[in-house]
């Protein structure tokens, strides 16, 4: 039975408003998000800043304005692309205003609600603060906060808008960023096959093949990927030769210690069919490389995973039956619903 997480806030009345999108009479509701039953609790502090329908549309109409950007082009709908369990499908690295290009590959964010800690280093454990990361980076959207908040309060519509989704009305920083929070904590992807699969809906079945790649996984792969989130949050060194052209050291930049080098954030591997490239640095193109990399392309170093240490060898020893297994079983994980999902749409 799916536990019900009950956002326990009256809707607040909305100020008055000569736009007819705004009912001074009506009600901001307070939305109710669903837990999925094999999911973990929630990590977001949902408390201090629970969603309603007006704060989520209002996230939604800011996750999609290239306002937020320097060139008023870039959104960050840009680089989270629905249809590709919003990331940036194709692109090897973030690509921002004036057509440059960032050092790490554009992550999903789904299931955000329930994440303790954001971008592939870790760089804050806040969803509140995390998009500003984003914005002010200047190969993404080389934007300043004063600047968009700036262009937002001199929007009529968005002072609207904001006074309509906030009680403390006022387009400001901090409701600025709640309501991208709103928007990003409803995101749960959590409907695939995979999903009905565990749950026992009736007439899902796995293949064969799928229940194979479903064993390999939990003997091989689970450890990292753990939960059905597919990962447990953690920074790992799984053994990736560095770029030398990057010099990227991962949660080291972060933490400041050398026992860091070269971790990163273990990604969730929902949608995985839908989010190639792969790695931090998308070097990748494809999942059979990702197999073949486990399987004979680590190097070792000072920091590598204990998990991918066995006797003398490093990796995880997998064999073409089992590879072709767990393709089969990662397949399972694509969630149509959510990436159809038109609450989540630009359009």
């Amino acid at each position: 039975m799916k536990f019900l997480y009950s956002i326990l806030m009256l809707g607040v009345l909305m100020s008055c408003s000569n736009d007819d999108e705004y009912d001074s009479f009506e009600e901001n509701e307070p939305l109710e998000l669903v837990v999925p039953e094999n999911f973990p609790e929630i990590a977001y502090n949902m408390e201090s800043n629970p969603p309603t329908k007006f704060g989520f549309e209002l996230g939604k109409k800011l996750f999609y304005d290239g306002k937020l950007s320097a060139n008023g082009f870039i959104s960050c709908g840009f680089c989270h692309e629905q249809r590709f369990a919003f990331t940036h499908h194709g692109h090897q690295f973030s690509h921002g205003i004036d057509d440059l290009t960032g050092t790490r590959n554009t992550p999903s964010i789904s299931n955000m609600a329930f994440m303790n800690e954001f971008t592939w280093d870790g760089a804050t454990s806040n969803l509140d603060l995390f998009p500003i990361i984003p914005i002010t980076n200047e190969v993404e959207m080389g934007e300043t906060m004063t600047n968009v908040i700036s262009k937002i309060q001199a929007d009529e519509a968005y002072q609207k808008a904001f006074n309509a989704a906030f009680e403390e009305g006022g387009v400001n920083t901090e409701n600025f960023l709640k309501a991208l929070s709103q928007f990003m904590v409803m995101m749960v992807s959590s409907n695939s096959k995979y999903d009905k699969y565990v749950r026992g809906e009736d007439g899902v079945q796995f293949t064969e093949k799928e229940v194979l790649g479903l064993n390999v996984f939990k003997a091989k792969c689970a450890s990292c990927h753990a939960t059905d989130l597919f990962t447990d949050g953690s920074f790992r060194n799984n053994g990736l030769p560095p770029n030398p052209s990057l010099n990227d050291i991962g949660r080291a930049e972060v933490s400041g210690g050398v026992a860091d080098n070269y971790k990163f954030k273990v990604p969730s591997l929902r949608n995985v069919s839908l989010t190639a490239p792969y790695m931090h640095d998308g070097r990748f193109g494809s999942l059979e490389s990702v197999l073949n990399f486990y399987t004979n392309g680590m190097i070792d170093s000072p920091t590598l995973d204990d998990s991918l240490r066995s006797e003398d060898k490093i990796g995880i020893p997998l064999d073409d039956t089992e590879k072709e297994g767990l393709l089969a079983f990662l397949e399972t994980l694509t969630d149509d619903t959510f990436i159809n999902d038109k609450r989540f749409s630009e359009y």
